[in-house]
This record gives C-alpha cells, structure tokens and sequence, in this order.
C-alpha cells in the first residue's frame, strides 16, 4: 500500500522547483507510505509525479516507484496490490512477444509489463486488484489516472489555475502552490445528507474524486490550455469496467444451480480470494469483530494456513457496544494468534482531534473511531490485515433492507395520489409543530421514538416517494432539506437522485442493494476503512471485494441471500462449514461508539464551542436556527446524534482548515 501525487503542467516552474514541490506532495502523504520515497519529473512532458511507499511484496530496491517500464515507454506511481500478478507474468513469460527482463517480483513491474504488452485498457481489465495509479505514456504524451473497479482506494484529481493536481489524499494537492482550496458549499449539503462526500464531488471547488471502475485520459506536453479542454473540463473518466452492467448481467444470466452448488461455488470462490490475499512479504493478520462476515475471511485464511492466523478485535465496556467476547469465542474455536483491547472511553474520544486531518474532508460516520482504533491497535503487530467488509451489501445483510422493502410494499396497496395527499398533510405541520402536540407523551415513548417529528416527516417521504430508491435516499438521510441549512448551496444530483443511474431491476431488494453498492459502499464505508488504516500505515485487503466474488454475488437469486426473514443465507452457508452456528446466530450489531451519551457528557463544551450561535453565523456555512434547535432537543433527551455530528465533522474540520 502506498501514497502517490503528482501534477501535471509547470506554470513558470522550472524543473527543480517541480521536483521540490513533487517531493512536499508525496511527503504530506508519507503515512501512507513510511518506507521509501521518489519522484519523477519530466521537463519537456510538465509531468512530475512523487510516490511513498509501504514495503508489502517486493521489499528490495527493486520495488522502487516510480517505475519505469522495461520498455521505457511507461512511466508509473502505484497504490494498491495486483493479487493475480504472479498469473499475470506467467501469461506475459508464456506470450508471443519479446521476454521481459524482470528486475525484481513486485506487481507494480508486473503492471508495466503488462501496458508495454497489452496497452492501457486491457491490462486494467485483466488485474485482481485494489489500487489507484498514476500512468504516463511517454510516446503518445498521455497521462492516465486509474481507480479499481470497487472503489477500494482513494484518488482526487483537478484543475487549480491551469495546473491538473492529482493524489491519493487532498493533503497532497494541498501542497502544491497552485491549489485554491475553495470551499464547494454544494457539497457540504452532501455531507449533511450522507454524512459524507459522495463522488465524484469532494469539499474543494475544482476537485474530483475519480469515480470507481474508471479512467482519465489526460494528454500532456500541451499548453495548459488544450491539456484542460482535452482532459480536465472536457473528457469524462472512461469505465473499463461497470457495476451497473454486472447488475444487468447477473440478472440477464442468473445461477441456474442448486443450493449446494451456489454455496460450494462462493466458497471456492471466496477461498481462493482469500488465499492470494494472504500473499505478502510481511507480517499479515486480520480484523474479527464475531459476525459473519470477518469470521468467513478468517475462517477461510485459518483454512489454508499451516498455522494460527494473527486476529484482533477491540472491545468497549459500555453495554450494546462490545463484541469482543463474540470475536474471542470465534478465534478461540479457529485457533488463531488472538489479541484483543477494550478501549476506554478517555482513548476513544482522544481520536476525535485527529479526525480532520485523517480524512482531509468533512465525513461523519461515527464508526470512524472504532476504525482506527481497530487499525492502530492491528498496526502494533502486522502490516497487512484482511476485512470482512462488503458482505452486507453483497448479500443482504443489512437489517434495514427487511424494514425498507416491507415499508415499501406495504404503501403501494395505496393508490399514489392517496399517498401524496397523506404526505403532504403531514408535511403541512412542521417538525416542532408535531412534537409539541405529542409532547405529552414523549417521555414515556422509547428513546429511539421520541423525535415525533422528525418520524412524521420521515413517513411523509416516504408516502410521497415515487419509486423504491426515492423512498430509500429519503430513510438513509441524515439531514432531509440540507440545502435549507447550508447557506447559499444547491444539492447536487448523486446515484441516489439521480434516475439516470438507477438499474431496471426486477425485485425491491436488488435496488436498494445497488443503490448502497454504488455509493454508501465505496464513498462510506470503504473510504472510512481506507484513511483509518492508511493513517497508521497499515494495508488493509477486502476478499469480498474481489470483482469475480461481485459478479457471482450479483448473479445469485434473492432466495439464496435471504430465506427465513434471515439475510446472507448463503454466506451463512459457507461460514458454518468452519464455524458452528451457534457462535454466529445473534443480532447484529453495529461497529459504533456512543455518540448520543457523549455529546451530553465528555462532548458537552467541545461541542456548545463548535456549535455557538454566533460562531454558525459568523462562519457563514449554516443557518444556526435548526441546528440549535436540535442541540437543544439532543440535550434534552432525544436523540439527535447523526444530524448534530455531521456539522460537529464539518465544524472540527473548519476549524483544521484555517489554522493550515
């Protein structure tokens, strides 16, 4: 795993202050990559590309980035991992073509000689990997920007003042003189919404995160003013490779097999996903947390492995919080290296300072903190560990898909203009207004349900929605009208708002799977994953996420995800092969802290200082009215945790931006 940057166009730069400023890119992002450093500068090209490096296959000085093919066509910068690169040189070797004089065996010599062989496209089509790169091609004077087909690592890139910036962190584009670093108000509505920044959009005017499964071509050596209307303003990234299509495709070509076959065909699948993960050169373990997900990786790693695998897991006292005696009771029946830490709340809310400078951008998945302190506690022993993310979006696991579907099949037994007249109603009253006639009864209602305000407006929404994803965007929102709140932002469009980007599938279920695969997935989940890790430089591989592993998932009929009211059944299939079933079947349970009991407690003053009324409208981001409104409630007992800590993020990340 590794960090890269880079820029294209000097701008009165000669070719040593390029240099220099290539190497303060790389080095803002040397958490990525702690191990080794380089920079590469072309002066007739106006390319300057800089790398660090986390040393994981290929630890000698032949592994040094950037690299240069054996060609010397193609130049490249590389994040990430190629896990079928050993098959990829074997096919090289094995070709028609002249033989490659390999220098070394890492994967990033092996990408090169697949683009010297096969060119730019097809190499990407043919890897197994993770990764974001940075690519010149030295004899057509092209620069290409590529992501993974997942979304599984991190890449921004975009025109400041006639320089195109790219990097794996924005810290890195911040670097550079040319950066403007201008606010995108229209994002930060996104942010309220989704508690993050969804691509292809990121907090800064100008700078775009390069959408998973995709491309840029950018051509280099030109005036900055045709290297802008040819590439950064003009051409869209190109996908090599399509979630959407892989949808269509599986519903188009279903799995025709039975039971056994399926679940015999994930499990072959997942195993040999598994096992070229666990290629490295350094230590390697893995996050087990007691569910179903990271107990199938780490039963399929133990599977293939001739002794015990490295697990840890992080435990909290408070009660609804913890599943480390799960994880323990798990790890002991698969006989891994074990280590576990209960974390105390004093730990846990020291991370909270360093949440801005760890995801560069507002991002207000509270999860954040169990996941680097998961990271920062795996990093002590290993360098590489292994997650079970993507299982719930893969096989139907998330306990709101059942509410949602059930919700949505319930209110199209009304006729829709019934639904809207009803919607509207509510709609009519606002949220205090609704509040103050169920005041009353409010302290007797269970927690969750003492907002009665906000609930109403949730099921107007939903009575007013027009098609299952519309319903959805509206019950995942955080804040529902954000652009009321943020002054002076119109809310972009987004694959949740967008029809265009919907796919015509046939049953509820596969849509909003979709909707959360497409986005809650790579802009979420992966990416809370991807900055926690990175930020202690610890490597961080997802089996899941291997795209034949999604085709399969995609082409499985929804009987063998979900039976008996129960998600994931076939993964459930596969993990009791190595598991019995009886340290699996519980409820699930989230990866959180308790946020909620914080902001009245520990939180209190760190958060009435982010939140003041004076400071809001001084700033000049929100409306304080709504926002005071709901700290006021919050503090009163009802629970307004997501909402409040989605401007707490933007506030604390506010606050990093103008000391910088």
């Amino acid at each position: 795993m590794c960090g890269i940057a880079g820029f294209v166009g000097f701008q009165g730069l000669t070719g040593g202050q390029a240099r220099e400023v290539a190497v303060e890119m790389a080095l803002r992002i040397a958490h990525r990559g702690p191990d080794d450093a380089g920079v590469w500068v072309d002066d007739s090209l106006e390319v300057a590309l800089g790398h660090r490096r986390l040393s994981i296959v290929d630890l000698s000085p032949a592994g040094h980035q950037p690299m240069h093919s054996d060609s010397g066509r193609y130049v490249m910068v590389f994040n990430g991992e190629i896990y079928n690169h050993q098959a990829l040189r074997d096919q090289l070797s094995s070709g028609n073509g002249p033989p490659v004089k390999w220098k070394g065996h890492s994967d990033t010599e092996t990408l090169l000689g697949c683009f010297d062989a096969w060119g730019v496209e097809k190499t990407f089509q043919a890897t197994v990997g993770m990764f974001a790169i940075a690519l010149v091609d030295r004899e057509t004077r092209e620069l290409f920007l590529a992501r993974d087909r997942i979304g599984e690592k991190p890449l921004y890139y975009g025109w400041q003042n006639g320089t195109l910036l790219f990097g794996s962190e924005l810290k890195a584009l911040k670097a550079h003189p040319k950066f403007a670093g201008e606010i995108e108000r229209n994002a930060i509505a996104l942010q309220l919404r989704h508690n993050c920044i969804p691509a292809p959009y990121s907090i800064y005017k100008g700078i775009q995160k390069l959408p998973p499964g995709t491309f840029l071509r950018v051509c280099v050596g030109a005036s900055p003013t045709q290297a802008g209307s040819q590439s950064g303003h003009g051409n869209a990234p190109k996908p090599y490779w399509s979630l959407a299509e892989t949808v269509l495709e599986g519903q188009r070509n279903p799995f025709a097999g039975d039971d056994v076959e399926a679940v015999d065909t994930l499990d072959r699948l997942l195993r040999d996903s598994v096992r070229q993960q666990m290629v490295a050169d350094v230590p390697l373990g893995a996050f087990l947390s007691g569910g179903i997900d990271s107990s199938t990786i780490v039963a399929l790693m133990q599977a293939q492995s001739a002794r015990p695998v490295r697990t840890f897991t992080i435990g909290f006292r408070e009660p609804g919080y913890n599943e480390a005696e799960h994880a323990k009771a798990v790890a002991k029946h698969l006989g891994t290296d074990h280590t576990e830490l209960y974390v105390s709340p004093t730990e846990a809310l020291d991370v909270i300072p360093r949440l801005p400078m760890l995801y560069d951008e507002p991002f207000s998945d509270s999860s954040q903190i169990p996941t680097f302190l998961i990271s920062q506690l795996t990093r002590r022993h290993v360098t590489v560990s292994l997650s079970g993310d993507a299982g719930d979006e893969l096989f139907y696991g998330y306990r709101q898909y059942f509410r949602m579907v059930r919700i949505w099949k319930t209110l199209c037994r009304l006729p829709r203009a019934v639904r809207q007249v009803v919607g509207r109603a509510i709609q009519s009253l606002s949220v205090s207004g609704w509040n103050r006639i169920a005041g009353p009864f409010i302290p007797v209602l269970p927690a969750e349900m003492r907002n009665v305000g906000h609930k109403a407006h949730k099921l107007a929404d939903m009575l007013e929605a027009c098609a299952p994803e519309t319903m959805y965007r509206g019950q995942i929102s955080h804040w529902g009208r954000p652009s009321e709140i943020v002054v002076g932002a119109e809310e972009p469009q987004t694959v949740l708002s967008d029809h265009a980007c919907w796919c015509e599938l046939a049953d509820v279920e596969s849509r909003i799977m979709y909707l959360d695969a497409m986005s809650y997935l790579p802009d979420d989940i992966l990416a809370k994953v991807d900055r926690a890790a990175m930020g202690v430089s610890l490597e961080t591989r997802i089996p899941m996420l291997d795209h034949r592993v999604v085709e399969f998932a995609w082409r499985l009929p929804m009987r063998m995800k979900v039976r008996n009211g129960q998600g994931k059944w076939i993964l459930r299939q596969v993990l009791n092969k190595y598991v019995p079933k009886e340290l699996i079947d519980r409820p699930k349970m989230g990866f959180g802290v308790p946020i909620d009991s914080w902001l009245r407690g520990p939180l209190r003053d760190w958060s009435e200082g982010l939140l003041g009324e004076s400071r809001l409208r001084q700033e000049g981001f929100f409306d304080p009215g709504p926002i005071r409104e709901k700290w006021a409630a919050h503090l009163s007992g009802r629970n307004w945790q997501y909402h409040l800590w989605d401007v707490l993020m933007f506030q604390a990340w506010l606050e990093q931006e103008r000391k910088q």
